[in-house]
């Protein structure tokens, strides 16, 4: 593989233990890749115009994470049964779930259901945030109860929506990308991103067994960070960071992305001389047009 096809290169010093001699040592099938969800919460910073301004949450996984430790990612995780269990789909409302479902192209009915829906589980298991949820119950002693509860199995989803009489608004969010993990890694997901508006100053509560610290921050900044070398972070959120970098709003980012195609990306892994490189499908290069 030439040199120029390799879309983003990781030098051995950064990649775990015996990595790289394992990528080229793999036999057999690759294992299949679970679903899963990914969710760019954005909001307005605070303090700005009501017109202009877009930042969005990054979370740095714990070292003994079991999935890219160390890391700054947006929030996110596997899609559970129940996430597309009978009924779920009562709590989501608004016209713009129908487009959603439909522009997946995939999964339909409880499949597609079941990744929005572990979007914004995630979102409240991860961060304690519920979008929608009214401003008065904002900082509720119990919310932090029932996240927990969440978190631990002893209370559904279902039943935590139920209790606080929520339904979750598909019109704050929009379908933005669709990445699988190469065929080489061990632990494979399919996993569909989510962008999702929040309010400015709505309070986060930190699901500290696998987070460690969150940031607020513009596309363009975590991307001059993260050249710096003071963000650390993996392939899709560099690309989809990227991709996010030109809007000045959350409604612009999510009007822009609903009317589009988004492609399924399947990047590959190849030995370099000094790591390991990235090769992207042909796809890709229309997955980050801007407006």
């Amino acid at each position: 593989m030439s040199e120029e096809n390799v879309a983003h290169e990781i030098s051995l010093d950064r990649l775990p233990e015996g990595f790289a001699r394992r990528l080229e040592g793999r036999e057999g099938p690759p294992p299949r890749p679970r679903p899963a969800a990914t969710v760019v919460l954005l909001r307005r910073p605070p303090g700005e115009g009501v017109h202009r301004g877009l930042e969005l949450l990054l979370l740095q996984r714990s070292r003994s994470a079991g999935f890219v430790p160390g890391a700054w990612v947006f929030p996110g995780g596997r899609v559970d049964d129940a996430d597309g269990g009978p009924g779920i789909q009562r709590f989501l409302e608004g016209p713009q779930w129908g487009a959603l479902s439909t522009q997946m192209e995939g999964p339909q009915g409880r499949e597609a259901t079941a990744y929005l829906i572990a979007a914004f589980r995630e979102t409240f298991e991860e961060t304690g945030l519920l979008p929608g949820l009214p401003r008065e119950r904002w900082g509720d002693p119990g919310l932090k109860g029932l996240q927990a509860d969440l978190v631990r199995g002893e209370r559904s989803f279902a039943q935590v929506l139920t209790q606080l009489k929520l339904k979750l608004d598909a019109a704050r969010a929009a379908y933005i990308a669709h990445w699988v993990t190469p065929e080489a890694e061990p632990r494979r997901y399919d996993t569909r991103f989510f962008a999702l508006e929040v309010e400015a100053g709505a309070p986060l509560e930190l699901q500290e067994s696998e987070v460690t610290r969150s940031l607020w921050i513009s596309p363009e900044r975590a991307l001059a960070l993260h050249r710096a070398g003071d963000l650390p972070m993996v392939f899709p959120t560099i690309r989809t960071l990227e991709a996010l970098r030109p809007f000045d709003t959350p409604g612009q980012l999510l009007d822009h992305f609903r009317s589009r195609s988004i492609p399924r990306l399947l990047p590959r892994l190849v030995r370099t001389p000094s790591g390991v490189g990235i090769v992207m499908p042909d796809s890709s290069l229309h997955s980050t047009e801007t407006p």
